[in-house]
Order: C-alpha cells, then sequence, then structure tokens
C-alpha cells in the first residue's frame, strides 16, 4: 500500500542552494530523497544543454520552471530515431530517442511557467544559460492500470 511522504520546503531549498554546474543533471539531495522513496518527482538543472529529443511511450512530463529560461520543443517527427537504453544495456522499447525534431512547436518556459507534455509526445529542450526545472512523471492511466493489475 502506498504511502504519503513530506517533502518539505527545507529540503527543496537545500536542493536549490547548489552552485549551478555545466551540463545536465538532477539535484541532491532532492534526487536520492525522491528516489529512496519512489517519487516520481525531481528537479533538473540545465546549464548550456541542448538535449536529445525523446518519447516516453508509457509516462507524461509534468514540468515547472523554478528559475532562468528553458525551450522546449514538442511535436513534430522524430528525425532517425532510436531506442533508449536500459542499465543492462538492452533495448529500453518504452524510450525513444533522437538528435531532433522536425516540425514540432516551440515553447519558452520562464519562472512560473507550467508545460505538460502527454506520454508519446516527441519533446526535447534547450537551455542557454542555466534554468533549473522541477518534472514530475506521471505513469499513462492504461499503461499502470495493466501494470498494476498483472500484481
Amino acid at each position: 500500500m502506498p504511502k504519503s511522504v513530506l517533502v518539505q520546503k527545507s529540503l527543496i531549498e537545500e536542493t536549490l542552494d547548489t552552485a549551478a554546474t555545466d551540463g545536465k543533471k538532477l539535484l541532491e539531495p532532492l534526487k536520492s530523497f525522491a528516489a529512496e522513496r519512489g517519487l516520481p518527482l525531481n528537479i533538473l538543472e540545465d546549464k548550456d544543454v541542448s538535449n536529445d529529443a525523446e518519447v516516453h511511450m508509457h509516462e507524461a512530463d509534468m514540468w515547472h520552471c523554478l528559475e532562468g529560461e528553458v525551450t522546449f520543443i514538442c511535436g513534430g517527427e522524430m528525425v532517425d530515431p532510436w531506442f533508449g537504453k536500459n542499465k543492462d544495456g538492452s533495448e529500453n522499447r518504452n524510450e525513444i530517442k533522437a538528435k531532433e525534431i522536425r516540425g514540432g512547436t516551440t515553447s519558452v518556459l520562464k519562472p512560473g511557467d507550467w508545460l505538460f507534455i502527454p506520454a508519446g509526445e516527441p519533446h526535447r529542450h534547450i537551455c542557454k544559460g542555466t534554468a533549473r526545472l522541477v518534472v514530475i512523471k506521471i505513469p499513462d492511466k492504461d499503461y499502470y492500470r495493466q501494470t498494476n493489475a498483472r500484481g
């Protein structure tokens, strides 16, 4: 049976009180806290990155911009896609990746903005400078029901 989990403001403040570094990363200590408790929540920091495009077949993303600006490209068509990899090196058929998207819609997120990306929709984000974003993973309802029905 799932249990409720309190994420205190002090943990978020501690997570955001870290110096920005180049690249893309989930911020500590929230990253470990969420992993230990199975929470579908993290804070992502992007600094001067152009991320690969991706499609999550069975989960949606809910993004909330906390700091900076980040450009998302959503929808459209993946160019030369490939399957992501599981930790053991096998293909992950639930995660499709590509270097670019053709024909998507561009949105710029600024602090306070939210963006919902449904399961199955191609998306990528680009950041010039530093941005920090809350990302919440939302399981596709049908997939979630099928997975939990199997036990």
